[in-house]
């Protein structure tokens, strides 16, 4: 059978970061406060030359150096982002301009926070189908211009950044040895909107937004629809939690994180956590994690990856690959 196994990763932050002393020192917080309740000590913030579109091309040349192709190589791009450059259009088109590629097709997908695992999802239907051999998944996010700095229980926790990885379709046995995307499983449910959301859009303000969220409300979902999404994962591939090598969830909060690991009873070893150093960057986090266990000498060839993310919406999402 046809899997879509990954080539090469890549990711790229803006160039400056910002600790949570610096934010103390603009509003009423505390690294204390902020490190307590969710790991996060800093996160990148772009500045005025540093676009969602900036930083998925940086991640994406990243990611094509990573695996020795170019970009006429690739067949398909799906970019992950609730921040686009512009309304239209889609930042993935102005991704493929600024890659110089003039074939092929690009395409935005949003999702917000689960973005990416939607975006994997896609691409992988794409290559079983036959559709594409290549494709360029990447998340992307400069949620910094969404946000309401006068708010800090929102503000504090997000970050800008982006991730890629490459997809590419190869002939397999067909059994769980085999490497690439094993199984996928998403939902959502509308009936969470007003939990999680951005208070504009070009149909009914006419303007941006600011993000609003119920953080309590978001901890009290996350943890049950998590187990949702991971359970199905295991019962498709007869998988289970002593089976993955590693767990790489999306990085909004590191409370959520560790409750979310000791329900699934995933050893915390297993566990790549990098909200610390980014904050929520919402679809970029899983590739932004991804790329510092690669980094970092953790996530190797052959390994058993389970990934999930759940965000606004709601939607939420697992899939398990095999690097």
């Amino acid at each position: 059978m046809i899997r879509s196994v990954v080539l090469g990763a890549g990711a790229a932050t803006p160039k400056h970061s910002v600790t949570n002393d610096q934010l103390a020192q603009k509003m009423e917080t505390s690294d204390e406060w902020i490190v307590q309740r969710t790991g996060i000590e800093q996160r990148y913030i772009a500045d005025s030359c540093e676009t969602t579109a900036s930083l998925g091309e940086r991640a994406a040349r990243l990611a094509l150096k990573d695996c020795g192709l170019i970009p006429d190589d690739i067949d398909l791009i799906i970019l992950a982002t609730s921040t686009p450059n512009n309304t239209f259009p889609a930042t993935s088109v102005e991704i493929q301009n600024r890659l110089g590629m003039k074939h092929g097709a690009a395409f935005d997908l949003q999702a917000v926070c689960t973005g990416f695992v939607f975006a994997m999802t896609t691409a992988d239907t794409y290559i079983k189908s036959g559709q594409a051999k290549r494709i360029l998944v990447i998340g992307a996010e400069t949620f910094s211009r969404i946000l309401d700095w006068q708010d800090r229980t929102t503000c504090v926790l997000f970050g800008d950044g982006a991730g890629a990885i490459i997809l590419e379709a190869q002939e397999c046995n067909g059994m769980m040895d085999d490497r690439g995307i094993l199984t996928n499983h998403l939902r959502s449910d509308g009936s969470h909107k007003g939990k999680l959301y951005v208070d504009g859009g070009p149909s009914t303000t006419g303007t941006v937004g600011h993000l609003r969220m119920q953080g309590r409300e978001v901890f009290k979902h996350a943890i049950g629809m998590i187990r949702d999404v991971v359970e199905s994962a295991f019962e498709a591939t007869g998988l289970d939690s002593d089976s993955i090598d590693w767990f790489i969830p999306h990085q909004a909060n590191k409370r959520i994180i560790d409750a979310s690991a000791k329900m699934l009873n995933i050893d915390s070893k297993k566990v790549v956590i990098t909200v610390n150093q980014h904050g929520n960057t919402s679809s970029a986090s899983i590739p932004l994690a991804i790329d510092v266990a690669r980094k970092d000498g953790r996530l190797k060839k052959g390994d058993l990856v389970l990934i999930e993310a759940m965000g606004g919406g709601f939607t939420w999402g697992a899939l398990i690959v095999r690097w």
